[in-house]
């Protein structure tokens, strides 16, 4: 039997261990991940990022995180369950030929905390051999649903690379009844990366980057954000990527979807030449 003078040290011990083990545990739930990579935009080199919290649990969220290009802030947006993370497109900085992407913690953390926690950092070269393209191309969907990180673009997908072409079709459902109906392109690009090569059929660009407004679930109010990459005809390797960001349109931290740059599950995204269309000003 132990002696009442020898349980209580062993009982303090104890309880020692379990408040370090509780404190590398929240401490854990600071630390930042930040990914990122640079393409040619419509001319333009562009930095496309992810950034996410190491913690997949309440503790991990954040009101607001900060992502700096070679210390500038450029983007701001919370870490949400259930991915606490974010994914954006910016500008590379003028005349930059490589760029520290850094994320770092600039809110509320979900436990309290208010400090910055551990911020990452990456390092991207910016290319210099960017070839702005004409608005000479299009992009469809099919022949089947498009699967994209449990979201599913509707069959008859149709984009083009001029933003005022009426011929637009873009519809994405989730969530077992979330559904989002592009109605406006307000910005469009589209290149042709030199690593990408979408045989057959030919086409100008094998990108497209665009932005616009819509509705959600019959609601005005909306804002996309999304990426269509073709890589070639599926042949049991499903290379073509999609990206997608839907949110409020007057607040942005409001995420109704977010999807970053990936591989398709299912479907096909293929590139085009354009077709004329009247109104467009692309004859």
């Amino acid at each position: 039997m132990l002696r009442r003078g020898l349980l209580r040290p062993l009982v303090t011990g104890v309880g020692i261990v379990a408040l370090q083990l509780l404190s590398a545990s929240s401490a854990f739930a600071y630390f930042v991940t930040v990914s990122a990579n640079a393409v040619c935009t419509d001319g333009v080199p562009v930095i496309n990022y992810t950034v996410g919290s190491w913690t997949l649990n309440v503790a991990g969220t954040n009101t607001a995180v900060n992502v700096l290009f070679n210390g500038t802030v450029v983007d701001t947006q919370p870490f949400v369950l259930p991915t606490n993370s974010f994914s954006g497109s910016k500008p590379a900085p003028a005349g930059a030929t490589s760029v520290t992407v850094t994320a770092i913690g600039a809110g509320v953390w979900g436990d309290g905390f208010t400090g910055t926690g551990n911020p990452a950092s990456t390092t991207v070269t910016i290319p210099t051999d960017c070839e702005e393209i004409a608005a000479n191309g299009r992009f469809t969907g099919g022949p089947n649903a498009i699967e994209i990180g449990g979201a599913k673009v509707t069959t008859g997908l149709q984009i083009h690379c001029h933003p005022k072409d009426p011929s637009v079709n873009f519809e994405i459902n989730w969530g077992g009844g979330e559904n989002f109906h592009l109605t406006d392109v307000t910005t469009v690009s589209c290149f042709d990366s030199p690593t990408v090569t979408p045989q057959p059929p030919k086409a100008p660009v094998d990108t497209i980057v665009a932005t616009g407004f819509g509705t959600l679930n019959g609601l005005a109010g909306f804002t996309i954000e999304f990426t269509l990459v073709d890589s070639g005809e599926p042949d049991n390797k499903r290379t073509d990527q999609m990206r997608i960001l839907i949110y409020t349109t007057g607040n942005p931290a409001d995420v109704k979807l977010n999807v970053p740059l990936q591989n398709i599950s299912a479907g096909n995204i293929q590139a085009h030449y354009d077709q004329p269309h009247s109104g467009n000003g692309n004859k």
